[in-house]
């Protein structure tokens, strides 16, 4: 995915960017899109995978399942980035609740951009979410900038 190349008196600086990456999905678009920007500004990425666990269990539960694919999504990320010339912290955070973990992270990181690739979706009434949950919860509460790269519908 080509990032939008914005004027160069619109461009902004940043040093620190945070890009979720998801268990369930191919994340390259936004770990791509995240290290052509850092490599750009000459920033830093973290790339943060949230294991959502269940209210059911206790945050500490044994997730091997989740850990061992976060592993790989994070690998991968670091191979992506390394092809951009940018190094790519991971961390992995086990939360009850994806976008709050994600904005947490970014506050602590003092994150100038969270970087988040998200399908449309199809919109079912007025009040009815554009990304989903998680991006909706980022574009509220996150006190630094969300780009959000929509992939084209297929």
């Amino acid at each position: 995915m080509k990032a939008l190349r914005p004027a160069p008196s619109q461009r902004v600086a940043y040093r620190r960017i945070v890009v979720p990456l998801a268990l369930d999905d191919d994340s390259d678009a936004g770990v791509s899109l995240a290290a052509e920007l850092a490599a750009e500004a000459r920033a830093s990425i973290t790339a943060v995978i949230v294991i959502e666990i269940p209210a059911e269990l206790p945050l500490d539960a044994h997730m091997k399942h989740e850990e061992a694919a976060a592993r790989a999504v994070l690998e991968k990320a670091r191979a992506i980035s390394a092809g951009y010339g940018v190094r790519l912290r991971a961390r992995v955070i086990r939360s009850r609740a994806r976008g709050h973990a994600i904005v947490s992270e970014a506050d602590a990181l003092e994150a100038d951009l969270i970087v988040v690739v998200a399908p449309r979706k199809r919109r079912l009434g007025r009040h009815a979410s554009l990304f989903g949950k998680t991006v909706d919860y980022l574009l509220r509460h996150a006190s630094c900038r969300v780009l959000v790269a929509a992939p084209p519908r297929q």
